[in-house]
Formats: structure tokens, C-alpha cells, sequence
């Protein structure tokens, strides 16, 4: 009697990349944290360091919560680079080009740097600094003539 062999059948997958993910719905806090978050800068990962939390509670934040957290408030508004009552929404935004807070915080850790490492990185930005300024100088005297 000649033997049969098995075929099973689909797999099924039960891992949570198959999953739909629940639809998120975003208040207007959240909302407003996201975008002086990304207008400081930030990502969630980067923000949730600065302020000593994880970055599953800035998503959360960013969608779920009503209200900005008491304990955190200060920090977050700190490192955003507005006040509290920006940050909460009682006052308008203040105008001006705030400073990139990304720039900022990446020289922060050049500087921490051996001198050797700090000198290679500085002639390399050097060189990137002159070839824009270069560039902008060639399209200003071209849109003269």
C-alpha cells in the first residue's frame, strides 16, 4: 500500500505584523505637541530622552492624551522652546526663527569629542559652508546679468 504524504494546509500567522492597527485619533493637544516637537526638532525617540520618559508616552501623548501632563509640563515646554501658556495653547505661538534645536544638540556632542575628531568634522563642514556660500554667489551675480 503505497503511503500518502501530508500537505498542511495555510499557515496561520498569529504575529502582530498581520494585525490591523486600531486607528488612533489625535487631540488638539496632541496635535499641537507634535508639531512644536517637530518644529523644535525632535522626534519622539529624541524628545521622550530629553525628557527622562519613553517614547510609547510622547505617542501617546501625541494621540491619545487630553491634557498635557502635569508632572511634565515644565520639561516640555523647556525643551520645545516656548513658555507654558504657548505650549497649552492659552497664547499665540511668538513669532521668530527659533534656533534648530537638531543643530544645536548634535554640536552639543561634536564638542564632546576628542580634539582630532572635533578638527576632522569642523574642516568637513568648513568645506560644505564654502561650496553653499560659493553657490549662492555664482546665482547672484548670474541673475544680474
Amino acid at each position: 500500500m503505497p503511503i500518502k504524504s501530508y500537505t498542511p494546509g495555510p499557515s496561520i500567522s498569529f504575529s502582530g505584523n498581520n494585525m490591523p492597527r486600531p486607528r488612533e485619533h489625535t487631540t488638539e493637544f496632541g496635535a499641537r505637541l507634535t508639531a512644536l516637537r517637530k518644529a523644535a526638532g525632535y522626534t519622539q525617540v529624541e524628545l521622550a530622552a530629553e525628557l527622562g520618559t519613553t517614547q510609547r508616552m510622547i505617542a501617546y501623548y501625541e494621540s491619545r492624551a487630553e491634557k498635557a501632563p502635569a508632572a511634565l509640563l515644565p520639561k516640555m515646554a523647556a525643551a520645545l522652546g516656548v513658555s507654558a501658556d504657548e505650549f497649552l495653547g492659552m497664547k499665540p505661538l511668538g513669532k521668530g526663527r527659533k534656533p534648530d534645536k537638531q543643530l544645536q544638540r548634535r554640536l552639543q556632542r561634536i564638542e564632546k569629542l576628542d580634539p582630532k575628531a572635533k578638527r576632522q568634522i569642523t574642516q568637513l563642514l568648513d568645506t560644505f559652508i564654502e561650496r553653499e556660500e560659493f553657490k549662492r554667489r555664482v546665482n547672484a551675480q548670474e541673475r544680474r546679468e
